[in-house]
């Protein structure tokens, strides 16, 4: 297979949440295969600082303030990277938030705020993306970050798989309205990844319990590290993938498989 098939060289991405952890890692890692690259996120400092960072490292990269919670942001951001780069190629819905709680205890404000991030902000992102896409006249790829907890309950993550589950279905029902625009819809499905998420800070097991628990429930036997969504999301953009669209890329371990 020709390594063409995976150049990304002068293609305009977003990818939102990238501020730091996992979105941070796919910036990264897309522009050092030659994207040109725009952080968004709510976190203004961190933003700049993965910008900073790309570019030090020889990458393109602008930073623009997101919520993509609220609508006029994410077309600010659509706006805002096309009169900087002219155009946008690939679009990464990545913005995740979660809090852990059990349903019952779960109030109404934290559950629209969750959904509001993960599934709603996905919508109003890929959408726009598209609406240009479309006005450019050429194809394009929106990715966006799925999880495990798309396919599998977690205890005290009602609100956060139901976005999940939402994300699923949502990349295959954009796959098949915008096929005939050449706009491919696809998400990678990461599990355990050594990465906290917003809202999940104070939740984590100690090491020893962790790896325990790790070993029982993950044929690898241990946590994904960020930089390993970073091919998935390379081959999703890319020529590669060209006949792929409405799929979910499990990157989890074999977690899924058991």
């Amino acid at each position: 297979m020709e390594s063409s098939l995976f150049n990304l060289t002068n293609k305009v991405a977003i990818i939102t949440g990238s501020a730091r952890g996992i979105g941070r890692a796919i910036a990264q890692g897309l522009a050092s295969v030659g994207t040109k690259v725009v952080v968004a996120d709510i976190k203004v400092a961190e933003s700049e600082k993965t910008a900073q960072m790309i570019q030090a490292a020889g990458g393109e990269a602008i930073a623009i303030p997101t919520d993509v919670r609220n609508r006029q942001d994410c077309l600010r951001l659509i706006e805002q990277t096309v009169a900087h780069y002219h155009k946008l190629d690939i679009m990464v819905c990545n913005a995740g938030i979660d809090i852990i709680k059990s349903a019952t205890d779960l109030e109404e404000l934290e559950w629209d705020n969750i959904i509001n991030v993960n599934l709603k902000g996905y919508f109003h992102c890929a959408q726009l993306a598209a609406l240009q896409m479309i006005k450019q006249g050429t194809s394009g790829s929106i990715i966006m970050n799925s999880s495990i907890g798309g396919v599998v309950g977690i205890n005290g993550s009602a609100a956060y798989t139901a976005a999940k589950g939402g994300v699923n279905l949502l990349v295959r029902s954009l796959a098949l309205e915008w096929a005939d625009h050449q706009i491919r819809v696809n998400a990678f499905a990461p599990g355990y990844i050594d990465n906290i998420m917003e809202g999940t800070e104070t939740f984590r097991r100690s090491p020893h319990e962790d790896q325990q628990h790790l070993s029982a429930v993950i044929p690898m036997q241990r946590r994904g590290k960020p930089e390993e969504l970073v091919g998935p999301v390379i081959f999703l953009a890319s020529e590669a993938a060209s006949y792929v669209t409405g799929a979910v890329l499990m990157v989890d371990g074999g977690y899924s498989a058991m």
